[in-house]
């Protein structure tokens, strides 16, 4: 199970400080790669745009400018585009995308409702909470990452969460909970979810907008690819 808010702001508040974000290219992790993709879950409604809105809002002054990713709740990171027939560790390439379709069609999933709350944080970047459908986040992860066993996010517990920013420096955690309670009365936004999206972006940009690759359908076990090799040649597509 996901932490609960209250947990979530205990390991907030005991991290003391903010981690500090820049905006640069970091060569050294593209190293000449340009496009990285991660399965998501598309929560961009007028609804929950307005939540992030308001919690940037609140947290005016505090995160790195121009921020223009789309509400979205990540399930797995893949990697960069593979360009080769021999995919680097962080890579992804055709045969991954149809071993994890593969694995979504045999596991005959169907669509859920979740709920968006109100404002937490890790210490790099706050976030809208996610609630509900515990086993279906669990089913999904463990369909996207096919070349694990456990399917353990890389930096601990796996948390659903809509980010709204990446904080601009090192600030006193116990001073950035207290823009919280701007957001506690928030009432909770339901949303059902019909379908997974394949997203994209821009390495060399951080917090750069995301772009729609594909869409796999939940009921008919469908992908519908948005993007095909002509209208983006770095990508191998199954």
């Amino acid at each position: 199970m996901p932490p609960t808010p209250a947990a979530l702001r205990q390991q907030f508040l005991a991290a003391t400080h903010t981690l500090r974000n820049e905006r640069r290219d970091f060569p050294e992790w593209r190293r000449g790669r340009t496009h990285y993709l991660l399965w998501a879950i598309d929560v961009d409604t007028p609804e929950v745009r307005a939540r992030v809105q308001a919690a940037q809002q609140a947290l005016d002054g505090l995160l790195l400018s121009r921020y223009q990713r789309q509400p979205h709740i990540t399930l797995a990171v893949c990697g960069f585009a593979a360009q080769s027939s021999a995919p680097a560790p962080d890579e992804i390439d055709a045969q991954h995308i149809a071993a994890q379709l593969a694995a979504l069609r045999a596991r005959n999933l169907d669509v859920f409702r979740i709920e968006i709350g109100a404002l937490e944080s890790f210490a790099a970047a706050p976030f809208l909470t996610v609630h509900g459908a515990a086993q279906q986040f669990a089913s999904l992860r463990h369909c996207l990452h096919t070349d694990t066993h456990d399917a353990q996010h890389p930096q601990g517990a796996y948390v659903p969460h809509v980010t709204v920013g990446l904080y601009a420096d090192a600030w006193p955690c116990a001073q950035v909970a207290e823009r919280f309670a701007l957001l506690a009365d928030a009432p909770p936004l339901a949303l059902t979810v019909r379908r997974l999206h394949l997203l994209g972006y821009e390495a060399a940009e951080i917090g750069g907008a995301l772009f729609t690759l594909a869409e796999y359908d939940l009921t008919s076990g469908q992908m519908h690819w948005r993007a095909r090799r002509a209208d983006r040649p770095w990508l191998v597509q199954p």
